[in-house]
């Protein structure tokens, strides 16, 4: 369900690292130490890891990990997670906790998004996840989603004094964050979470729709269908608009932004930070939209594992771009991962 705020909630509990006594990190008393962070996010169709050492400033990322599990494949029919995609989850989930351990990682917060919030058998999930990798997931609201993708990813928008739009496609939901920025630190004015993601809405409307020679008209259907998702959002939204930027963090964003580029192969460096004229990301999806399945194959950057879900979320990009026309996109490989890092140092005395 769509909801709106005016400010950010609290952030949720952290968790000391499986297997080390519960004192072991330290007291912002004593003054910030270099101790090694770890932050999971499993969101409906990746999930992720990210390993880092706080320096001046920021961090160092001293390991990662992503793989697609798809944990929501069929939830919207079904209304619970499958057993094929918890296994696949565990078995990634597995792979994270092998890592935060061999990194001594001293302090690690692990969240879980839109899939287990919807699926009825998400409790179920998470304790079997515990049970069997040891790492406890929280089950976060869409709000803290807002917060910590607005943290992680905030200091890559363009500069400027206007309103800012920064947004999240994910899986199974959509978060957009309408902040303002007060000598650097947004302030959020309000939040979005609408009910539809890549995944979600690619199996609303069948991924055999998506493929036959009616396609585009599938796609139209797509679109209007985020439309009227953010429709009430879109009444919150300052008028005049001047000097307004937009900011995306998804795997949809960062996909076009390496079309856009023509890369051979995915390259972060190179995307992440980049601000893309908003007619070049429209002629992307348009195009994107009008191909078949071995067609977005056949792009670099798409292949087999990105082909069948990349046109929801072109779907949902030009939705957002309507009812928020800045003149650029901007293109983060970041957000809730490197928000939890910041919390998480931050709550340590790091300034960041």
């Amino acid at each position: 369900m769509a909801q709106g705020v005016a400010s950010a909630p609290a952030p949720q509990q952290a968790h000391r690292a499986q297997g080390r006594p519960s004192n072991q990190g330290f007291s912002p008393a004593r003054g910030p130490q270099r101790h090694t962070y770890g932050a999971i996010d499993l969101g409906t169709n990746n999930c992720r890891l990210l390993i880092a050492r706080p320096t001046a400033g920021g961090f160092t990322v001293i390991d990662a990990f992503s793989r697609i599990v798809r944990l929501g494949e069929g939830l919207s029919h079904t209304g619970e997670l499958s057993q094929e995609a918890m296994d696949r989850a565990v078995g990634a989930l597995g792979v994270c906790a092998e890592k935060l351990r061999r990194r001594n990682v001293s302090l690690s917060r692990s969240v879980a998004t839109e899939a287990c919030r919807r699926a009825k058998n998400g409790e179920e999930f998470a304790n079997r996840v515990h049970a069997e990798t040891g790492i406890v997931l929280d089950i976060i609201e869409p709000a803290e989603e807002a917060r910590l993708a607005v943290l992680g990813c905030h200091k890559l928008l363009e500069p400027g004094d206007g309103p800012a739009l920064i947004f999240d496609i994910g899986g199974g939901s959509t978060e957009l964050v309408l902040i303002d920025q007060d000598q650097g630190t947004p302030q959020i004015r309000a939040w979005w979470s609408a009910p539809w993601g890549v995944v979600s809405l690619t199996e609303s409307e069948g991924k055999e729709a998506l493929e036959g020679p009616d396609r585009l008209k599938a796609y139209e259907r797509m679109r209007e269908r985020a439309r009227r998702a953010f429709a009430n959002f879109a009444t919150m939204l300052p008028e005049g608009r001047d000097g307004i930027r937009l900011l995306g963090t998804s795997g949809t964003v960062t996909t076009l932004a390496s079309v856009h580029l023509a890369l051979p192969s995915y390259d972060r460096r190179a995307v992440d930070g980049l601000h893309v004229p908003i007619e070049a990301m429209q002629k992307i999806s348009s195009m994107i939209a009008s191909m078949d399945y071995d067609e977005r194959s056949s792009l670099p950057c798409i292949g087999n594992e990105r082909a069948d879900l990349v046109v929801a979320g072109c779907a949902i990009l030009e939705a957002i771009m309507e009812i928020w026309p800045a003149k650029n996109l901007g293109v983060a490989d970041r957000g809730i991962r490197e928000g939890i890092l910041r919390s998480l140092m931050a709550r340590d005395g790091w300034q960041l």
